[in-house]
């Protein structure tokens, strides 16, 4: 069953052309020019109940207006969306109802409260069953470790703290899609996979539909089946995770610090793409060999001092895309 519906939807703004100089200025303040911006134009797809997607896309793709349309705070210019069969601008308060958001950069918690009493909060606005919010409130205490910090102001809790309450109020009142925004950003690596963890626990248990737009791919690997790209406003592709990434992101780079410079490094599980000085960067293909087997390998013959792992960034992806399709 499509619980999410995007037929030929595309986004239009009218947008002020600035003119250069003084006497631009003067234009535009008596006679502006407007142009039109395309945000997102003419795209299609539908996402099943239980579905996990990755909604990506290089900054000013389109990604972010999107899933401003499914939440309802924008309107499609032309085309159509459905949310739970309903088109989610005329039905904002129904369709809030049945949906969780998580902003990485913004907080739906009150500051000077505790958890404890913002989790309350949510039961009265949802008007969540107390038997519901009883099993769903322990739940994400036990998965997402909030026991800790529980009764702690939001004001005094580190973000890596937050951003798992956060994660656990969007999911309070059970919707059945909920969307996250960077969810993981700025976080360590620990508090990261509390986070992948539990969102693949609750989407396999409980069918919740999610949907995840990040600049991290490992985000995407760790927690989505499904992928969609957006650039320029355009989906340029939708398909499997694993499938795209053995085709666009199986590229790693590696940088090693050694003691002193190394004259002809040599790896049998990569190529070494630079050098300078004491610091070595060398490119591998993720499906053939581990990091750490090439740190293993280096460290056994040269002394490694320190190294730093590159994921691929989401511009290369969309460039890599471009390129074979072109």
């Amino acid at each position: 069953m499509d619980i999410i519906q995007v037929e030929n939807v595309s986004k239009s703004y009218l947008r002020k052309d600035q003119r250069e100089g003084t006497l631009g200025g003067l234009k535009d303040l008596f006679k502006p020019v407007w142009v039109q911006k395309d945000a997102v134009k003419n795209i299609n797809f539908s996402i099943k109940l239980g579905d996990s997607v990755g909604y990506i896309g290089s900054n000013g793709s389109g990604k972010s207006t999107t899933i401003k349309m499914l939440t309802g705070i924008l309107t499609p210019t032309e085309g159509r969306v459905l949310v739970n069969g309903l088109e989610p601008y005329k039905d904002r308060m129904k369709n809030a109802k049945n949906i969780g958001v998580v902003f990485g950069q913004r907080t739906q918690l009150w500051w000077d409260l505790a958890i404890r009493e913002s989790f309350e909060l949510f039961k009265h606005i949802y008007r969540v069953p107390d038997n519901v919010f009883k099993l769903n409130k322990e739940k994400m205490i036990e998965l997402l470790r909030l026991d800790e910090f529980y009764s702690t102001p939001v004001r005094q809790l580190s973000l890596g703290q937050r951003m798992r309450a956060e994660v656990a109020a969007a999911f309070l009142h059970s919707p059945s899609i909920v969307f996250l925004d960077e969810p993981t950003i700025g976080l360590d690596v620990v508090a990261k996979e509390q986070i992948r963890k539990f969102l693949r626990e609750i989407n396999k248990e409980h069918k919740t539909t999610i949907i995840l737009t990040t600049h991290d791919m490992d985000d995407i690997e760790q927690v989505c089946e499904r992928l969609l790209l957006i650039n320029s406003g355009e989906l340029i592709y939708d398909g499997f995770v694993r499938g795209f990434m053995d085709d666009f992101g199986n590229e790693r780079v590696i940088t090693v610090h050694f003691e002193e410079p190394i004259q002809n490094i040599y790896t049998p599980f990569g190529t070494v793409h630079s050098q300078a000085g004491n610091i070595v960067k060398i490119i591998f293909e993720k499906s053939a060999v581990s990091a750490p087997k090439i740190l293993q390998d280096l460290s056994a013959r040269y002394p490694v001092i320190d190294f730093q792992l590159e994921e691929p960034k989401i511009e290369h992806l969309v460039r890599q895309v471009y390129e074979i399709r072109s």
